[in-house]
């Protein structure tokens, strides 16, 4: 099942960056201003993400996306900035 839109269009990597921006926010971020939040913030390197959050980014990505993310994609090469995640998910189109 490839990652699709509420239009059923495949998501753009802009698309898909934006949502992972927001839920970031909202979940580990509450309060922080968006353009704080860049597309290359380190996020696991820079300790905004720890291993339950990322845990929870990951099943977020599973859900929303309609993606498996394997083990070895949970690691920092994968989730370190916004811009990997997003490759990551459109990788899996």
């Amino acid at each position: 099942m490839q990652p699709v839109n509420s239009n059923g269009e495949t998501w753009t990597l802009q698309e898909i960056e934006e949502a992972i921006k927001k839920y970031i926010l909202s979940e580990f971020l509450p309060g922080e201003k968006p353009e704080e939040l860049t597309e290359s913030t380190p996020l696991i390197t820079g300790g905004i993400l720890d291993s339950l959050a990322t845990v929870k980014l990951v099943v977020f990505l599973e859900e929303r996306f309609h993606v498996q993310i394997k083990a070895h994609e949970t690691m920092v090469d994968y989730l370190n900035t916004i811009t990997d995640i997003a490759r990551l998910v459109r990788s899996k189109v």
